[in-house]
């Protein structure tokens, strides 16, 4: 793991295209701006983990745990 120092108002670059900024520190509490491209997702690690379990989950459902839909109740669908 890097370990860097920084204050209030000072960055650091992830790769080219990330930018952390110290945006406040309270007690214990640090406040942090991400600039970061749109398609790099950035969670908190606590969300980061949840999204990781529950897509472990769905990966694991197999075509027998997916009811199946008969062919004959999507035509009669109210319009058709």
């Amino acid at each position: 793991m890097l370990v860097l120092s920084r204050q209030r108002d000072e960055s650091i670059m992830v790769g080219d295209n990330v930018q952390i900024t110290i945006v406040d520190i309270r007690g214990d509490k640090v406040r942090l701006g991400i600039i970061a491209p749109a398609e790099i997702p950035v969670h908190r690690k606590e969300v980061y983990d949840a999204i990781q379990r529950e897509n472990r989950k769905a990966a694991e459902v197999s075509t027998e745990d997916v009811p199946v839909v008969p062919t004959t109740a999507r035509n009669n669908r109210k319009g058709r």
